[in-house]
């Protein structure tokens, strides 16, 4: 939606909003690199919480930058932010599943979570019919960055946990072992 955005409501030309994407891309790249390594030393909650709070932070310069220039600052930021803790996640929940599900539970809760969000370009497209685009973005970042923050803030922590069996073990892992690396 962030191109349509630029297009329609801020009616920049198509190399305009090529190069602003461009930007923005290149922010995601470094965030989902820069949160994803300071997840494995702060923890993934800290990580992933602190990438969504500035994210909140950021919606205005992401979406009422007055001219091209923060424009680009804010989308380069907002990528940053959101890919840095989307990045993250799949270690996160790799890490919380259970051993025995590890192979099907990631997939699964992604795939449920592509669903529920496969319906926000409609939602916003048919707000900012209303509205505008600014105003139906920024709402609909706001809601997901606030229940996102919630949902990982309060939710469980299992950074470092062991997936390996300790050698000489023969299947069973011990208690200490099972655990290490949770809250």
């Amino acid at each position: 939606m962030f191109p349509t955005f630029l297009t329609k409501q801020r009616h920049f030309g198509v190399q305009t909003v090529a190069f602003i994407t461009m930007v923005s891309m290149a922010g995601a790249i470094l965030g989902g690199i820069i949160v994803g390594h300071l997840s494995d030393r702060w923890g993934r909650r800290r990580a992933m919480v602190s990438a969504v709070a500035l994210a909140a932070v950021l919606i205005p310069l992401w979406m009422l930058a007055p001219n091209v220039p923060t424009l680009m600052l804010g989308a380069f930021l907002m990528q940053f932010m959101v890919q840095g803790a989307w990045g993250v996640i799949p270690a996160h929940i790799n890490e919380l599943s259970p051993p025995q599900l590890r192979g099907f539970f990631p997939g699964f809760a992604y795939q449920v979570g592509v669903l529920c969000a496969s319906s926000i370009s409609y939602i916003e497209s048919s707000a900012a019919e209303h509205a505008s685009y600014s105003v139906s973005m920024s709402v609909s970042m706001a809601i997901v960055l606030v229940i996102t923050f919630v949902v990982i803030r309060f939710g469980p922590e299992a950074t470092g946990r062991v997936f390996v069996m300790p050698k000489g073990t023969t299947g069973e892992l011990s208690e200490e072992v099972r655990h290490s690396g949770t809250e």
